[in-house]
């Protein structure tokens, strides 16, 4: 814990905590009431994995659409990262912290040196970190298993994978910042999964959607995410369309999930 001192009215020295104060132990506290609720923690962790498992292990997935074409697993592989994302930012996260405002402790950590903010900002790490390892054990799996090659554009993956996160976890932020109670948050969130993955590509390839579905999937976040991670797995920059359409994302549910977020 760091601190800096400010002079009192007396002319004595007293400690001024900084912003961050109890932001290591709360992100471990957070982390390990995470992993306690092992129904959440394996939904989140290995979900994505076991799905991807599933699909690879039927033969059809591991054809070439077309002569010379990518195989249906090599599409899928960039889809299940963002299902990644989206199990953690609009399920996980606004019933997390939906609940601790229906339970007061947001309203209590205020009369505390430790800020609402540094929690929010602890609960936000953890679902990061989980984040991070559903990824990479998507990717391993993928690439052992069923030989899907590693991003063939690594940097414009990582810029395609980070506008992502900001965009669903700014979505996740703005219905915990609605959301009264826990059951509501994970049932808003619940609610928003199952479009957004759809148009991400879960049910139907955006390869093969009709151009109306098509338009509509671009416009969203997971479309989006779902089409710059393709583009630059097999190589190539996302689109623009996509890359502004992740930023409209983020920037507007950020600042709506700021000014609407309350605290109790």
């Amino acid at each position: 814990m760091t601190t800096t001192t400010t002079a009192a009215p007396t002319g004595t020295v007293r400690p001024r905590l900084s912003g961050f104060t109890g932001l290591g132990p709360l992100t471990r506290s957070e982390l390990r009431l995470f992993l306690r609720d092992r129904v959440g923690a394996v939904a989140t962790l290995l979900f994505p994995t076991v799905l991807l498992v599933v699909l690879g292990l039927i033969p059809a997935f591991r054809e070439p659409i077309g002569p010379g074409g990518p195989r249906l697993i090599d599409v899928y592989a960039p889809i299940m990262v963002a299902m990644v994302l989206a199990v953690s930012a609009v399920q996980a996260l606004p019933a997390m912290v939906a609940t601790y405002r229906e339970q007061g402790v947001l309203r209590r950590m205020r009369t505390t040196p430790v800020r609402p903010q540094t929690l929010l900002l602890a609960i936000t790490s953890t679902m990061l970190a989980v984040t991070l390892a559903s990824t990479i054990l998507v990717l391993v799996v993928a690439r052992l298993a069923f030989g899907v090659p590693l991003p063939q554009n690594p940097l414009a993956y990582l810029v395609a994978l980070v506008l992502l996160g900001a965009a669903v976890y700014g979505l996740g932020l703005l219905v915990a910042a609605v959301a009264p109670t826990g059951r509501t948050g994970n049932a808003i969130g619940t609610v928003l999964f199952f479009p957004l993955m759809f148009f991400g590509g879960l049910w139907l390839p955006r390869d093969v959607m009709p151009a109306v579905l098509r338009t509509i999937s671009d416009w969203t976040p997971l479309g989006a995410g779902a089409g710059a991670l393709q583009a630059a797995a097999a190589g190539s920059w996302p689109q623009l369309i996509h890359l502004v359409v992740l930023v409209g994302w983020a920037v507007l549910t950020g600042v709506a999930a700021t000014r609407l977020f309350r605290w109790e």
